[in-house]
């Protein structure tokens, strides 16, 4: 909310900026706003009464900026806002609907929430992790074929990945037009509705086997957990270029193999035609 003000604080002063000298800039608390906000900021560990009492009042400042701006409006044009500022408008808008829901409600899960104003896209997803008990980024089901990494299904709201599996079936049955013998799948698609589903077409669903995870785990090694990219479409090429790499280098590893082999029966024939 905090940096909802400090964007808010911005537009009011592009839309102000051609009535400058000419009408009075109204007026935005931010000095007192600011104070209020590092008041709890800088708090090692701020209770709850004294976060849901920085929040309410960043909502009143947050609440009073959109209706300046909505006045400005009036008199100035949205065209004087570039196209990141406008964008970052209307994410703010839902921002604050969500966050006042939240308050009102005194919740702190909302459908779709913003998380990031630069990257509204973006949603936590609880993991329980001891490193990290929520994390942010898309979702993504993967399927392998023949060593060939596929994606069934990428999204950025939390899901059940379980509700993947005859989805991910259905399409291998498209690209070969039959169903695989056996699914190597992880626990939590093995739930009853897969079993049946399987079982109704003769599919082995198996779990993962014992041992540590492969090295060649796309997440470890290619970086996927590791996203940088900010808008929405560029994250999900990056997330998409590690398995083009993983499929190009087992597609080498194949070649290579049957390089190597047919080199080896080309010098035995030799050898024989020289006996």
């Amino acid at each position: 909310m905090n940096e909802a003000r400090e964007k808010l604080e911005h537009i009011i002063d592009v839309l102000h900026e051609p009535h400058k000298g000419k009408l009075r800039k109204p007026r935005t608390y931010k000095k007192r706003a600011r104070k209020d906000y590092l008041s709890v900021a800088k708090q090692r560990k701020a209770g709850a009464r004294k976060i849901r009492k920085a929040v309410g009042k960043q909502l009143g400042y947050v609440k009073r900026d959109l209706k300046i701006i909505e006045n400005l409006l009036t008199q100035s044009s949205l065209s004087l806002l570039s196209k990141d500022e406008y964008r970052q408008l209307l994410v703010i808008h839902e921002l604050y609907r969500q966050q006042a829901e939240m308050y009102k409600k005194k919740t702190h899960r909302i459908d779709h929430r913003i998380v990031s104003i630069s990257q509204p896209h973006v949603r936590p997803i609880v993991r329980g992790k001891a490193k990290a008990n929520v994390e942010f980024g898309s979702k993504v089901a993967i399927s392998v074929v023949d060593g060939y990494a596929l994606i069934e299904h990428l999204d950025w709201e939390n899901y059940n990945e379980g509700t993947t599996l005859r989805e991910s079936v259905e399409h291998y049955y498209n690209r070969f037009e039959f169903y695989p013998e056996a699914i190597l799948a992880d626990k939590i698609y093995r739930n009853r509705d897969n079993l049946a589903y399987c079982k109704s077409l003769g599919i082995r669903l198996s779990g993962p086997r014992l041992g540590r995870p492969s090295k060649m785990e796309g997440k470890r090694k290619y970086g996927l957990g590791l996203i940088r990219a900010r808008l929405q479409e560029a994250s999900e090429t990056v997330v998409a270029f590690p398995f083009l790499i993983l499929n190009l280098e087992r597609k080498f590893r194949v070649l290579f193999q049957k390089f190597s082999y047919n080199n080896i029966l080309h010098f035995d024939n030799r050898n024989l035609d020289c006996l």
